[in-house]
């Protein structure tokens, strides 16, 4: 989390996420799914030009949207290359480069534990809740001084892979300890 006065000295004002467009198989499932399983109001519905599908926003709150595509002729989804093949609980985390992963949406810690069972409720297959810490593993059994985010994952109706994260404490500079990996034998 970066503070106000380091984000006055950047070269643009970005003030956070406007919306993430996806693009889904079947938009009444996703308007079913994100509205009234997830509770995230529809607030812009486009319909393309020349039947070329349609565009729809969700409010995901503090001024966040997720929107969808519904693009008629669009290619079926493609599983361990476009998205994730599972959940990270699964092991199976690998996108192609250039993918989306995962979304995350914030939520409140003290609401995380009850969210798996609100899910698994409404019928959403879900894992366990994950306490992300700096291990090898990066995964904690109990909460900690070192867990950061708590998270559960699950998956909308096209199989976009979806995440509720809390973070458990402020970040600080110490939280940036890895040196970035370039990419070998391009």
């Amino acid at each position: 989390m970066v503070g106000d006065q380091e984000q006055k000295g950047r070269r643009f004002e970005v003030r956070g996420i406007n919306h993430l467009a996806l693009v889904c198989r079947d938009m009444a499932a996703t308007v079913a799914f994100y509205e009234g399983i997830l509770g995230m109001p529809l607030i812009k519905t486009i319909e393309l030009g020349g039947g070329a599908g349609q565009h729809f926003f969700f409010d995901c709150g503090n001024g966040n949207s997720v929107a969808f595509f519904w693009f008629p002729d669009a290619p079926l989804a493609a599983p361990g290359v476009s998205m994730p093949a599972d959940r990270p609980d699964r092991g199976a985390i690998h996108s192609a480069h250039g993918s989306m992963n995962h979304v995350a949406f914030h939520v409140p810690e003290a609401d995380i534990d009850s969210y798996v069972d609100r899910l698994r409720a409404a019928g959403v297959e879900c894992s366990e809740v994950m306490n992300h810490d700096d291990s090898e593993w990066g995964v904690a059994r109990d909460v900690h001084d070192g867990v950061f985010v708590r998270s559960v994952y699950f998956r909308d109706p096209d199989g976009i892979l979806l995440e509720f994260a809390a973070w458990t404490r402020e970040l600080d500079p110490g939280d940036v300890s890895h040196k970035p990996a370039q990419a070998t034998g391009i």
